[in-house]
């Protein structure tokens, strides 16, 4: 079993606690990471417009966007996550596990790598701009890892649409809302539901997925030849 699941999972989330915190970040910082991320997202819904415009994806990529990666703050889900953390465990299949092992490396590593660029875009200039962003993004990190980050999006990808199909998951899902939401796990309940809701959807993400693979390895290898227009269709 891979390190995204078992205690990888909960190392994946103590991770992310440790990265996010609770409000305790230095507020220059934060609002770095906010502009950082703001932008990023904003650079998606270009990118994916076109998909967005489908009926077939449209909640897909509203849920990456909105859910997945998007300019908030995730530190109330992360604390949710952990705290139920046991009971998922008890209560969802391996392959469920896996998803949000895999969906949960994934966070950690997207954060980490958002924070890191962060600091070195805004280490000698508050002004953003793209070409300090791209400059920074070749500073650090390696094509290695971005392409991980595109891989582990696959695997996510690919194991909520098989997991979707089983109608007893989505029924579990459903009977747990109340509890969850009584029990203060509204965000993460909202979440699941959201992703599987998205997916189920789509009857089939097989293109969708293709599609994102392809046009993020595109982006992460022009950036790193050095491409002028690495953004661009």
């Amino acid at each position: 079993m891979t390190d995204s699941t078992k205690d990888g999972m909960l190392a994946h989330l103590s991770t992310l606690q440790s990265l996010r915190g609770t409000g305790t970040q230095d507020p220059a910082f934060s609002q770095h990471l906010l502009i950082v991320k703001r932008w990023q997202s904003a650079r998606l819904t270009r990118t994916y417009a076109d998909l967005a415009a489908q009926p077939r994806y449209a909640t897909a990529v509203d849920f990456i966007l909105n859910d997945l990666y998007a300019p908030k703050d995730f530190s109330h889900r992360d604390a949710e996550m952990i705290r139920i953390y046991p009971t998922l465990r008890k209560l969802l299949p391996k392959s469920t596990v896996e998803t949000v092992g895999f969906a949960l490396e994934l966070d950690a590593l997207t954060e980490s790598l958002d924070q890191t660029l962060t600091r070195l875009l805004f280490e000698k200039d508050s002004e953003f701009s793209e070409a300090r962003y791209i400059e920074a993004f070749r500073r650090y990190g390696t094509e290695a890892e971005r392409m991980r980050q595109v891989e582990l999006v696959d695997q996510v990808g690919e194991r909520l649409d098989a997991v979707v199909e089983k109608p007893f998951i989505y029924s579990t899902l459903k009977l747990l809302r109340k509890p969850a939401h009584v029990a203060g796990l509204r965000e993460l309940q909202d979440f699941l539901e959201h992703g599987f809701c998205a997916f189920r959807q789509m009857h089939g993400a097989e293109e969708f997925l293709a599609t994102i693979v392809k046009r993020e390895s595109r982006i992460i290898r022009r950036i790193f030849s050095r491409h002028p227009s690495p953004f661009s269709p």
